[in-house]
């Protein structure tokens, strides 16, 4: 959920720090100086990450440093989702959605097994998803709260009944929640694995790399490489200078004021990516004067985000609280512009000619977004403090207590609205129509009508005041011309080799 952000290159890394708590792509191409050859599938793909896991136990721990590597490569679930954040198949050929909303089933494909040569069948996945229901430590639990049952019909079926519509569920499942292991296995998942993935695990050297090598027994495509190598760099000047020394073929989360060193070489396509990132301006709805729709407005006017992007060097604007990837996406550009004057006006009729109010931002977020602000405000009669703190002080201070007036953090996870239908969320944004129409949303079968009233929520608290969405992050990577097929967009939450080829030619 959360991520960090020196300024938004920090993306990938951003996502790893967000995931804590839980959770219109363009290109530039430069001229190369050579084109790619045929792909050979003997070659190993050397990828620059920037977060690296605690462990491998996906099923208890979170963070996207995991999902990134392991969903759709290691393990995979009965669905999945694209970049394009939409829900497809995976170990599931076939799959059936009640018109009641309450009973989901499942054909799973033929020939699948785990990476030990066990034959996949329909009581791995009862056991699987069984051990997330009843299971308050494993990832996902929440998720299933309405699943009522989970049965087998036959050796390849699949059936899940729930309590209550929720439209949420299907994408839960392309999450960890979803992800299905061996029923009875003893693998320690947190230096090992047994999944059906096209990769398997070769060897993690801490601190520095880890690495896949191809499943020649997978039930789908095979890998188009023979290995992956990801090399794990938190410095993002020395990620660029790995990249330019030819160390690795791909570099994610590329810091956008060093990327121009990357496109001059010639060496590498740069590409930027969507997310689903919402770059969030907190307001303590709770605490006066904040508690005071007029204060909130005039703080959202006072701030020119188009600077502020500019200032931070990727991501677009963001006017309310679902981006672009997510259902319910409104351009919300009509409810807030820039309007200095509107905000002082605001301001003298709330009696807060002279506010000073404190900005509570995690340390790894560096200054650039505070710089803006404290700039932006200061032209409408605020003064703001800085108080930039260590991670486990902000969760403890900001996300437990609600003890802060401002606060920044990137909100990384898809499909996170519930957030502002949550009076007890940090956010203490309390709107008995926002929550009424968020609950409504979730039990709507259709999706478009749910989207339509998710829509109908996000121009409410967006009108209400409930946060500023400071932007959208993007993603920048960096592409060697001798590979094919990486992914562009939503890199922060998982990056699906699959199809990804490696030239012969260097």
């Amino acid at each position: 959920m959360f991520r960090r952000t020196r300024r938004l290159a920090l993306i990938s890394a951003l996502a790893a720090t967000a995931v804590i708590l839980s959770a219109c792509s363009g290109t530039t191409e430069p001229e190369t100086s050579s084109s790619p050859g045929a792909p050979d599938p003997s070659a190993t793909l050397h990828v620059g990450l920037v977060l690296e896991p605690t462990n491998l136990d996906i099923r208890h721990t979170s963070g996207a440093a995991l999902e990134q590597i392991l969903i759709d490569n290691i393990y995979e679930g009965l669905v999945t989702r694209t970049q394009d954040n939409e829900i497809e198949g995976r170990l599931a050929s076939d799959y059936e959605v009640s018109s009641d909303g309450l009973t989901y089933t499942f054909t799973l494909n033929d020939g699948v097994v785990f990476h030990d040569g066990t034959p996949l069948t329909s009581a791995d996945v009862v056991s699987s998803y069984e051990t997330v229901r009843t299971d308050a430590t494993v990832q996902g639990n929440a998720d299933f709260a309405s699943v009522t049952a989970i049965t087998a019909p036959d050796p390849t079926t699949v059936q899940i009944t729930l309590s209550a519509p929720n439209q949420n569920f299907l994408f839960a499942l392309t999450g960890p929640a979803g992800l299905v292991f061996k029923s009875g296995d003893t693998t320690d998942l947190k230096t090992a694995e047994n999944g059906t993935g096209p990769f398997t695990l070769t060897r993690w050297n801490k601190g520095s790399t880890i690495t896949f090598t191809r499943n020649d027994a997978y039930w789908g495509d095979p890998a188009g490489v023979a290995q992956v190598e990801f090399q794990y760099i938190p410095d993002f000047t020395a990620g660029v200078n790995a990249a330019l020394a030819g160390d690795v073929d791909v570099l994610t989360a590329v810091d956008p004021n060093l990327a121009p060193q990357l496109e001059d070489s010639g060496d590498f396509t740069l590409t930027t990516g969507r997310t689903t990132d919402k770059a969030t301006l907190a307001f303590n709805n709770k605490k006066a004067p904040l508690d005071d729709v007029r204060v909130r407005e005039a703080l959202r006017l006072a701030i020119d985000h188009e600077a502020l992007i500019d200032a931070v060097g990727a991501g677009t604007a963001l006017y309310g609280p679902i981006p672009e990837l997510d259902p319910g996406y409104e351009d919300l550009s009509d409810v807030i512009s820039y309007d200095p004057e509107k905000a002082k006006k605001l301001l003298a009729e709330a009696g807060q000619e002279d506010l000073e109010l404190t900005l509570t931002i995690p340390s790894f977020y560096g200054t650039t977004v505070p710089k803006v602000l404290i700039s932006d405000f200061k032209k409408v009669g605020v003064t703001l403090e800085v108080n930039s703190v260590e991670f486990p002080t902000w969760l403890e201070d900001v996300y437990t207590n609600h003890d802060y007036d401002l606060s920044f953090v990137l909100h990384v996870e898809p499909r996170d609205f519930g957030n502002f239908a949550n009076p007890d969320y940090y956010f203490g944004y309390d709107n008995a129509e926002v929550q009424d129409l968020y609950t409504k949303a979730l039990a709507e079968v259709d999706p478009d009508k749910s989207a339509d009233l998710l829509a109908q929520a996000a121009r409410i608290a967006s009108e209400d005041h409930a946060a500023d969405w400071l932007y959208n992050g993007e993603t920048i990577t960096a592409v060697s011309p001798i590979v094919s097929g990486f992914p562009e967009d939503s890199i922060n939450s998982r990056i699906n080799l699959t199809g990804v080829t490696v030239s012969a030619e260097k």
